[in-house]
């Protein structure tokens, strides 16, 4: 639907220029995906660009569940079905809370620098993201712009699911969507490049919109040597012919594949997942970012944490791989984030021998734990320093591996890695750890 934020943005300003008149505007763009999308609104509209900080409030033993969020001046928004399906205490909200309220202020002194935040006394705020999923993250950042001031309120974005729109028609004044498509899997799904948005994009974004330079966003990650493979694929397994959707990139030379398996409240178009896809890609391996689980079932938690259910689905999609012609004579690993790391070490001690190497990104091995004696496969966990539960979980999932294994902590990084830096710690050392035990000639030596 869209080739990328840029043609969003364009598209978004052209129809908000019916709805804001003569207005006092300024635009807000929620970081990061959502800045290089506002950016180009404000441009059209010719109105200020600031930054809306909000961070995603996580349950504390699986942080890609979300639970509520939290905005600038102390704007919290909680979702309380999922509090009490999770039985999360006011005392580990509170905990969770103080750790991402510092996040927010750094991240909102990061991306402004020393420039002040924007007065939005008496002006029409448009808050824009490069689309909506649940809406949480939304709904936070309107209440944030209400409670500085704004008399207006616009939520503004290129597409989203009509059921979270309806969840945001009370707390915005109005509501500017281009598309609501069904089924709605993901945000990503509707644009042709969907890369991750980096803090020193946002960073350089706002700094354009100050100055006044208009050359859109550099593309992080584009090469000039397009893979040979690099597509939307749909595997069908089982009896019922279950219908599995997936990305497949096979670059030239490939030395070997990495099936992902994401985690919970996630997809394949995870901008984590397709970062570090893209820098695998670039080192000559090739990705297939998978959906194991249908819509339908994302919203069942029970499926969700059904790791042995996870596990089959990925050993399908294992075999179906392995029959494609790219794929003849290439060592297959995984790569794991939250409950899809407990998957994929399932997986891969069901199929023996078969899969070369195992990453764990943030991951729950310990939901595998039936299996993990059983692992043969070559096992890296990244863990960051300042997730602690997790942190544990995997120390103590690690003593049951029999498998040649290392635990890395990414020091100050959280469960997300979104610190400066991390997740491109996290791609280094995947790619180091799959290269390694991958590749033809590491076949050979082992």
């Amino acid at each position: 639907m869209f080739r990328d934020r840029v043609d969003a943005g364009r598209q978004l300003a052209e129809q908000l220029k019916g709805s804001v008149g003569d207005e006092h505007v300024v635009v807000l763009g929620l970081p990061r995906g959502g800045v290089p999308v506002a950016f180009e609104v404000a441009r059209e509209l010719d109105a200020p660009l600031d930054v809306i900080v909000v961070r995603k409030l996580g349950v504390p033993y699986q942080p890609e569940l979300g639970m509520g969020a939290i905005g600038e001046d102390g704007v919290r928004v909680l979702n309380d079905q999922v509090i009490a399906m999770a039985m999360v205490t006011e005392d580990e909200v509170a905990a969770v809370e103080q750790l991402e309220r510092a996040e927010l202020e750094r991240r909102a002194a990061l991306f402004r620098g020393d420039r002040p935040r924007t007065s939005l006394v008496g002006r029409t705020a448009v808050v824009v993201d490069d689309g909506i999923a649940t809406g949480s993250t939304a709904q936070a950042a309107c209440q944030v712009v209400r409670a500085h001031g704004a008399s207006r309120v616009i939520l503004a974005v290129p597409v989203a699911p009509r059921s979270s729109l309806a969840l945001l028609a009370e707390t915005a004044d109005e509501l500017v969507c281009l598309a609501t498509p069904e089924p709605f899997f993901a945000v990503g799904q509707f644009y042709r490049n969907f890369s991750q948005t980096s803090d020193e994009e946002v960073v350089e974004v706002l700094k354009r919109a100050v100055t006044g330079t208009v050359a859109p966003p550099v593309v992080v990650g584009a090469t000039d040597d397009p893979p040979i493979r690099d597509e939307e694929v749909v595997v069908e397994i089982g009896a019922v012919r279950l219908r599995l959707v997936g990305h497949l990139t096979i670059p030239e030379a490939c030395s070997g594949l990495v099936v992902f398996a994401h985690g919970s409240g996630s997809s394949r178009h995870s901008p984590r997942n397709r970062f570090v896809a893209a820098v695998l890609n670039s080192a000559g391996l090739g990705t297939l970012l998978f959906d194991l689980l249908t819509p339908g079932e994302e919203i069942d938690r029970a499926a969700v944490f059904d790791i042995e259910l996870l596990a089959d689905r990925l050993g399908s999609v294992t075999e179906w791989l392995e029959a494609q012609p790219e794929a003849k004579g290439l060592c297959i690993g995984y790569f794991g984030a939250s409950t899809g790391a407990g998957a994929a070490l399932w997986a891969a001690a069901e199929r023996g021998s078969s899969i070369g190497a195992v990453v764990s990104r943030g991951g729950r091995p310990d939901l595998a734990d039936p299996k993990l004696s059983q692992v043969r496969a070559p096992t890296l966990l990244i863990v960051g320093g300042r997730d602690e539960v997790v942190l544990e979980l995997n120390r103590q999932a690690q003593k049951r591996l029999r498998c040649e294994s290392r635990l890395v902590v990414v020091p100050g990084a959280t469960h997300l890695f979104e610190e400066p830096g991390a997740l491109e710690e996290v791609a280094r050392l995947a790619g180091d750890w799959l290269l390694s035990h991958l590749s033809p000639i590491a076949e050979a030596a082992g």
